[in-house]
């Protein structure tokens, strides 16, 4: 699940350092919501990044489901690096082109002073690995929307060629998979809207983590 609006994506800015900005009111509600939607879900353990958005994200349904979120350190946002707060037009599509070109299979390219696509996998993947050795059934992830669209559409059979993998992935949307790393994943569901509701969508908010990857060579 993304985390919910943040006053970084009200503002459009490229917000991905630690601790990173906190939930606006509506992000609030939004996790609220979603702890309500997911109440039936029977989520077993719950986890977040080291970026205070998730962990305020992750309250109310840890709380409903009688679990503490546990944190792990490679789940966070892809870095924006050079863009690193920026709201201009030119370093956010440059942020999602780069996006984009993960998403679409070239991983060798770099996120201008950060990482490739190669070096965020590696980090994502250890944490995904972490959180399939509980031996349990059904875990929650807390994380961010370029994050876990980037992650699907490279590691989930097929997800890659659905039209989703370069759409919009809403706060606190939601996609569902099943598998482990060894034996593969398959996709059950991609729910891009919030989780709680589409009542709870800010179209006013410019929120560029969420926007559509542009076409490769698009800046």
């Amino acid at each position: 699940m993304r985390h919910g609006q943040t006053h970084g994506n009200v503002a459009g800015a490229l917000d991905t350092a630690a601790p990173g900005l906190e939930l606006t009111d509506l992000g609030q509600a939004q996790a609220r919501a979603a702890a309500r939607a997911l109440a039936g879900h029977g989520v077993q353990e719950l986890f977040v990044s080291t970026r205070i958005r998730t962990h305020q994200t992750a309250a109310p349904t840890a709380a409903e489901h009688g679990c503490s979120p546990v944190e792990l350190p490679g789940l966070h946002e892809i870095s924006a690096g050079d863009y690193e707060m920026a709201t201009d037009n030119a370093s956010v599509m440059g942020y999602l082109s780069t996006v984009r070109s993960w998403v679409t299979g070239d991983l060798h390219v770099r996120m201008p002073g950060a990482e490739t696509g190669h070096e965020f996998l590696e980090r994502y993947d250890a944490d995904v690995e972490r959180l399939t050795t509980g031996g349990h059934d059904t875990v929650l992830l807390v994380s961010h929307g370029a994050a876990i669209r980037t992650w699907v559409a490279t590691r989930v059979d097929g997800a890659r060629e659905r039209p989703e993998a370069t759409q919009p992935l809403h706060n606190t949307g939601l996609i569902t998979v099943e598998g482990h790393p060894r034996t593969g994943w398959r996709l059950l569901d991609w729910h891009a809207d919030p989780v709680g509701g589409s009542y709870l969508e800010d179209p006013s908010a410019d929120d560029p983590t969420a926007e559509p990857t542009p076409e490769a060579g698009v800046r």
